[in-house]
């Protein structure tokens, strides 16, 4: 279905929340506004099919509608894994319980409906979180990272995707207009990109790639590799 959300103007644009309209229409919502988003879904499995160690765990947090765990789920062929998925929105977990289950893998899933900061991370080789901690408070996210260093085993890795902002205001502006044009060659129209933006404002918080890094170092991470990058958008995966 088409993403029409922020077509028609409204008086007061609301706080983004992943809803049951959005849930409804984000295959096209996220094809139209993320650049190289299959890219970057079919390289998270590919990830994990080569980092993924026999009798452990795989996470997926923030799996929305599970783009990233069907992907984990054609790539890993390790013995005795299994998958959490989670995700804090029920609209989102019903739709991702429905993809899951109407394929086929050796690769069993249970997908949870929480925050991410209850579920306990252990025996973890592979965790994703695919355009999830740009959504958490930037005063969690320390703790949040320092924890899933210390669920994963040995030589496991932590793949974040992220919007991320360039550190000098005159770079930031043009990965942005790079971003808009883009948006706009996808069908959006200029009320949709700024009523978007607006509903994002306060709800999507982030960071230039030197705060990850850092931030992923102190956690004790010994590499980050940026496997990926359009505009403001990347792919980096931490490895323990």
């Amino acid at each position: 279905m088409k993403d029409a959300i922020y077509s028609q103007p409204r008086k007061q644009v609301g706080d983004f929340r992943f809803d049951e309209s959005v849930a409804e229409v984000f295959p096209d919502m996220i094809q139209r506004s993320i650049p190289g988003y299959d890219t970057i879904v079919d390289a998270i499995g590919q990830l994990a099919g080569k980092y993924a160690q026999s009798n452990s765990t795989l996470y997926d947090l923030g799996c929305s509608l599970g783009a990233a765990s069907m992907a984990m789920r054609r790539y890993v062929s390790a013995e005795n894994c299994q998958l959490v998925a989670v995700d804090n929105s029920p609209a989102m977990v019903e739709r991702c319980e429905r993809h899951i289950n109407g394929f086929k893998s050796d690769l069993p899933v249970q997908v949870i409906c929480d925050d991410l900061q209850n579920v306990d991370i252990h025996d973890a080789s592979v965790i994703v979180m695919n355009f999830t901690l740009q959504f958490i408070a930037p005063e969690q996210r320390q703790t949040i990272i320092n924890r899933l260093y210390q669920g994963l085993k040995p030589g496991g890795i932590l793949i974040l995707s992220e919007k991320l902002r360039h550190n000098t205001q005159a770079g930031n502006e043009l990965i942005i207009d790079l971003h808009h044009e883009f948006k706009r060659r996808n069908g959006y129209s200029e009320l949709e990109i700024s009523q978007k933006r607006t509903a994002l404002e306060n709800v999507m918080l982030i960071d230039d790639f030197a705060t990850h890094e850092e931030r992923l170092t102190h956690a004790g991470f010994s590499d980050t590799v940026l496997w990926f990058k359009c505009f403001n958008f990347a792919s980096f995966v931490a490895i323990k």
